[in-house]
Protein backbone atom coordinates (compact mmCIF):
# COMPACT_ATOMS: atom_id res chain seq x y z
CA UNK A 1 0.00 0.00 0.00
CA UNK A 2 1.44 3.07 -1.27
CA UNK A 3 1.82 6.21 1.54
CA UNK A 4 -0.90 8.87 1.96
CA UNK A 5 0.12 11.96 3.24
CA UNK A 6 -2.03 13.48 5.28
CA UNK A 7 -3.29 14.77 8.07
CA UNK A 8 -6.00 12.41 9.08
CA UNK A 9 -6.35 11.60 13.15
CA UNK A 10 -6.45 8.10 13.47
CA UNK A 11 -7.61 6.51 17.15
CA UNK A 12 -6.40 2.73 17.58
CA UNK A 13 -8.38 0.68 19.58
CA UNK A 14 -6.87 -2.70 20.69
CA UNK A 15 -8.88 -5.27 23.46
CA UNK A 16 -7.27 -8.33 25.52
CA UNK A 17 -9.53 -10.44 27.98
CA UNK A 18 -7.29 -11.64 30.28
CA UNK A 19 -4.52 -9.52 31.73
CA UNK A 20 -1.74 -12.13 31.48
CA UNK A 21 -1.85 -14.68 28.81
CA UNK A 22 -2.68 -11.69 26.26
CA UNK A 23 -0.47 -8.88 24.88
CA UNK A 24 -1.96 -5.93 23.15
CA UNK A 25 1.06 -4.88 22.09
CA UNK A 26 0.00 -7.90 19.04
CA UNK A 27 -2.47 -5.83 18.21
CA UNK A 28 -0.93 -2.80 18.64
CA UNK A 29 1.92 -3.29 16.57
CA UNK A 30 0.28 -4.17 13.23
CA UNK A 31 -2.57 -1.50 13.67
CA UNK A 32 0.56 1.36 14.43
CA UNK A 33 2.34 -0.29 11.04
CA UNK A 34 -0.85 0.22 8.76
CA UNK A 35 -1.35 3.82 10.07
CA UNK A 36 2.38 4.14 9.16
CA UNK A 37 1.43 3.13 5.83
CA UNK A 38 -1.69 5.10 4.99
CA UNK A 39 0.20 8.19 5.84
CA UNK A 40 -2.41 8.47 9.06
CA UNK A 41 -1.35 10.46 12.58
CA UNK A 42 -1.76 8.22 15.56
CA UNK A 43 -3.84 10.48 17.83
CA UNK A 44 -3.82 8.48 20.84
CA UNK A 45 -4.26 4.45 21.57
CA UNK A 46 -7.02 3.22 23.66
CA UNK A 47 -6.74 -0.17 25.14
CA UNK A 48 -8.77 -2.24 27.32
CA UNK A 49 -6.45 -4.73 28.71
CA UNK A 50 -8.03 -7.64 30.78
CA UNK A 51 -11.72 -6.93 29.61
CA UNK A 52 -14.47 -9.47 28.37
CA UNK A 53 -16.36 -8.52 24.92
CA UNK A 54 -19.67 -9.02 26.26
CA UNK A 55 -19.50 -6.08 29.32
CA UNK A 56 -21.22 -3.06 29.20
CA UNK A 57 -18.68 -0.88 30.80
CA UNK A 58 -15.00 -0.60 28.97
CA UNK A 59 -13.25 2.34 29.42
CA UNK A 60 -11.55 3.06 26.78
CA UNK A 61 -13.91 2.33 24.50
CA UNK A 62 -16.23 4.86 25.83
CA UNK A 63 -13.58 6.96 25.86
CA UNK A 64 -13.34 6.67 22.12
CA UNK A 65 -16.40 7.09 21.06
CA UNK A 66 -16.51 10.44 22.98
CA UNK A 67 -13.63 11.76 21.41
CA UNK A 68 -14.76 10.43 18.32
CA UNK A 69 -18.33 12.49 18.95
CA UNK A 70 -16.55 15.55 19.48
CA UNK A 71 -14.39 14.94 16.09
CA UNK A 72 -10.60 14.69 18.01
CA UNK A 73 -10.38 11.76 15.59
CA UNK A 74 -10.85 11.47 12.11
CA UNK A 75 -10.46 8.00 11.70
CA UNK A 76 -11.13 4.97 14.13
CA UNK A 77 -8.52 1.73 13.32
CA UNK A 78 -9.47 -1.64 15.15
CA UNK A 79 -7.74 -5.04 14.53
CA UNK A 80 -10.78 -6.97 14.01
CA UNK A 81 -14.56 -6.06 14.73
CA UNK A 82 -14.57 -8.44 17.65
CA UNK A 83 -12.28 -6.66 19.73
CA UNK A 84 -14.11 -3.63 19.28
CA UNK A 85 -18.06 -4.31 19.32
CA UNK A 86 -19.74 -5.81 22.03
CA UNK A 87 -22.45 -7.40 20.07
CA UNK A 88 -24.11 -6.65 16.44
CA UNK A 89 -26.27 -4.34 17.79
CA UNK A 90 -23.44 -2.29 19.64
CA UNK A 91 -21.17 -2.60 16.22
CA UNK A 92 -24.16 -1.37 14.08
CA UNK A 93 -24.79 1.50 16.28
CA UNK A 94 -21.04 2.15 16.86
CA UNK A 95 -20.50 2.36 12.70
CA UNK A 96 -23.63 4.49 12.28
CA UNK A 97 -22.15 7.17 14.49
CA UNK A 98 -18.86 6.99 13.09
CA UNK A 99 -20.81 7.14 9.75
CA UNK A 100 -22.87 10.29 11.06
CA UNK A 101 -19.82 12.58 11.84
CA UNK A 102 -17.98 11.68 8.98
CA UNK A 103 -14.86 9.35 10.84
CA UNK A 104 -13.88 6.51 8.93
CA UNK A 105 -13.61 3.20 10.69
CA UNK A 106 -11.14 0.26 9.73
CA UNK A 107 -11.04 -3.23 10.75
CA UNK A 108 -7.50 -4.46 9.64
CA UNK A 109 -8.09 -8.28 10.21
CA UNK A 110 -11.17 -8.31 8.32
CA UNK A 111 -10.10 -5.91 5.70
CA UNK A 112 -12.96 -3.50 6.48
CA UNK A 113 -12.65 0.02 5.58
CA UNK A 114 -15.72 1.97 5.33
CA UNK A 115 -14.74 4.99 3.98
CA UNK A 116 -14.63 2.93 0.34
CA UNK A 117 -17.97 1.65 -1.29
CA UNK A 118 -16.89 -1.73 -0.36
CA UNK A 119 -17.03 -1.23 3.04
CA UNK A 120 -20.25 0.79 2.84
CA UNK A 121 -21.55 -2.30 1.37
CA UNK A 122 -20.43 -4.59 3.95
CA UNK A 123 -21.77 -2.05 6.48
CA UNK A 124 -25.22 -2.24 4.91
CA UNK A 125 -24.92 -6.08 4.93
CA UNK A 126 -23.85 -5.81 8.82
CA UNK A 127 -26.94 -3.54 9.39
CA UNK A 128 -29.48 -6.21 7.59
CA UNK A 129 -27.77 -8.89 10.09
CA UNK A 130 -28.56 -6.85 12.88
CA UNK A 131 -32.22 -6.12 11.75
CA UNK A 132 -32.67 -9.60 10.95
CA UNK A 133 -31.44 -10.77 14.88
CA UNK A 134 -33.54 -8.16 16.05
CA UNK A 135 -36.84 -9.20 14.20
CA UNK A 136 -35.45 -13.35 15.46
CA UNK A 137 -35.31 -12.67 19.26
CA UNK A 138 -38.69 -10.03 19.00
CA UNK A 139 -40.40 -13.24 17.55
CA UNK A 140 -38.99 -15.40 20.29
CA UNK A 141 -40.13 -13.27 22.91
CA UNK A 142 -43.52 -13.29 21.72
CA UNK A 143 -43.80 -17.03 20.77
CA UNK A 144 -42.96 -17.70 24.80
CA UNK A 145 -45.62 -15.01 25.59
CA UNK A 146 -48.01 -16.36 23.80
CA UNK A 147 -46.92 -20.49 24.89
CA UNK A 148 -47.21 -19.15 28.48
CA UNK A 149 -50.66 -17.17 28.09
CA UNK A 150 -51.99 -20.81 26.06
CA UNK A 151 -50.37 -22.43 29.58
CA UNK A 152 -52.88 -19.95 31.85
CA UNK A 153 -49.98 -18.60 33.22
CA UNK A 154 -50.03 -14.90 34.30
CA UNK A 155 -47.55 -12.71 32.90
CA UNK A 156 -46.01 -9.34 35.06
CA UNK A 157 -44.94 -9.08 38.13
CA UNK A 158 -46.22 -10.71 40.59
CA UNK A 159 -49.75 -8.72 42.15
CA UNK A 160 -48.48 -7.52 45.72
CA UNK A 161 -50.87 -7.69 48.74
CA UNK A 162 -52.07 -4.08 50.15
CA UNK A 163 -53.19 -3.66 53.12
CA UNK A 164 -56.44 -1.52 52.81
CA UNK A 165 -56.94 -0.85 56.62
CA UNK A 166 -53.87 0.36 56.79
CA UNK A 167 -54.36 2.55 53.76
CA UNK A 168 -57.19 4.14 55.15
CA UNK A 169 -55.50 4.70 58.80
CA UNK A 170 -52.42 6.63 56.90
CA UNK A 171 -55.31 8.43 54.65
CA UNK A 172 -56.97 9.48 58.37
CA UNK A 173 -53.52 11.03 59.18
CA UNK A 174 -53.48 13.57 56.58
CA UNK A 175 -50.93 11.50 53.91
CA UNK A 176 -52.61 11.90 50.11
CA UNK A 177 -52.33 9.24 47.62
CA UNK A 178 -49.00 9.77 46.42
CA UNK A 179 -47.36 9.63 49.82
CA UNK A 180 -49.43 6.71 50.78
CA UNK A 181 -48.34 4.97 47.43
CA UNK A 182 -44.31 6.01 48.39
CA UNK A 183 -44.64 4.61 52.02
CA UNK A 184 -45.98 1.13 50.72
CA UNK A 185 -43.38 0.97 47.93
CA UNK A 186 -46.29 0.95 44.88
CA UNK A 187 -47.52 3.23 41.83
CA UNK A 188 -50.06 5.34 42.99
CA UNK A 189 -52.54 3.88 39.83
CA UNK A 190 -51.67 0.36 41.93
CA UNK A 191 -53.52 2.13 45.38
CA UNK A 192 -56.11 3.86 43.56
CA UNK A 193 -57.38 0.39 41.92
CA UNK A 194 -56.88 -1.86 44.67
CA UNK A 195 -59.11 0.93 46.54
CA UNK A 196 -61.41 0.74 43.90
CA UNK A 197 -61.52 -2.93 44.39
CA UNK A 198 -61.89 -3.14 47.97
CA UNK A 199 -64.39 -0.86 47.75
CA UNK A 200 -66.19 -2.56 45.22
CA UNK A 201 -66.42 -5.64 47.43
CA UNK A 202 -67.65 -4.24 50.73
CA UNK A 203 -70.67 -2.51 48.27
CA UNK A 204 -71.45 -5.72 47.20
Amino acid sequence: MKSESNDTRVAIYARVSTLTSQDPEVQLRDLREYASRRGWKIAEEYVDQGVSGARETRPALNRLMKDAGRRKVDAVLVWKLDRFGRSLRHLVNALAEFEARGVAFVSLGDNIDLSTPAGRLMFQIIGAMAEFERALIQERVRAGLRNARAKGKRLGRPRRPINIEEVEKMRGVGLGERAIARELGIAPGTLIAATRRAKGATDV
